[in-house]
């Protein structure tokens, strides 16, 4: 598939070239609810990210919106976990870049570091995507709808990545890299059901599920072709 072009799906995350992507951390959404269970915060997210950081080695790293989850606080536990992601991020030379998100309103009280709208590299733009992009490009990765599919009883994170479905340019869109973000299950969806504007044909998206435990990467046809199967 083209638009997985230069591309390679690692975790809950994909590599282009030395640049990782991941997309709605949610930091702080345990706090900020009435769960018991600190909900991705903490010692948990920042040990994954580190690994990831590792395995992959990359020189940025972009976060593609929704670093945090509330609107209106900052709850304390918040801050650990940014510190804990900047320097796992520090300890292989990387530096963390982050496309805001519709969530991300408290973020210039918490974050000092580089901020973009939208971030490019080459032909790929990389944005939330609760918004249409400004910038115009081949190749769109975006988080924002938290993607999952339901496979034999059992429902995964997935990527989906599109090819000519956006103003002719390709679309990839990340799972949550929370691992406690339930996400939509995508397996019936319509376009007019995504949040995001650039999914204008849902049938077009080919959901790709990473088997962390596996260390396998399954690619899925296209869910216009395989809703059936489903």
């Amino acid at each position: 598939m083209s638009a997985l072009s230069g591309i390679s799906v690692r975790d809950l995350a994909v590599t282009l070239e030395d640049v990782l992507v991941v997309a709605d951390l949610h930091v702080g959404r345990g706090a900020a609810s009435n769960v018991e269970l600190p909900v991705g915060d903490g010692d948990q997210m920042v040990e994954r990210f580190a690994d990831l950081c590792v395995a992959c080695e990359p020189s940025e790293v972009v976060i593609a919106g929704d670093l945090l989850h509330s609107f209106q606080t900052v709850p304390g536990p918040v801050r650990n976990t940014l510190g804990g992601l900047k320097q796992a991020a520090r300890d292989v030379g990387a530096r963390i870049v982050v496309t805001p998100g519709n969530h991300d309103t408290m973020l210039d009280t918490v974050w000092a570091g580089p901020v973009e709208a939208e971030y490019s590299h080459g032909e790929t733009v990389v944005c939330h995507g609760h918004v249409e992009p400004e910038r115009d490009a081949e190749r769109y990765i975006i988080g924002h709808d938290h993607p999952t599919i339901e496979i034999e009883g059992q429902r995964r994170p997935c990527v989906l990545a599109g090819e000519d479905v956006y103003n002719g340019a390709d679309v990839i869109m990340l799972p949550s890299f929370n691992d406690f973000v339930r996400g939509v299950r995508v397996n019936d969806m319509r376009a007019s059901e995504f949040m995001s504007p650039l999914v204008t044909d849902a049938d077009a998206f080919a959901p790709i599920v990473r088997d962390r435990d596996a260390r396998e990467t399954l690619e899925f046809p296209p869910l216009g072709a395989f809703r059936h199967r489903l």
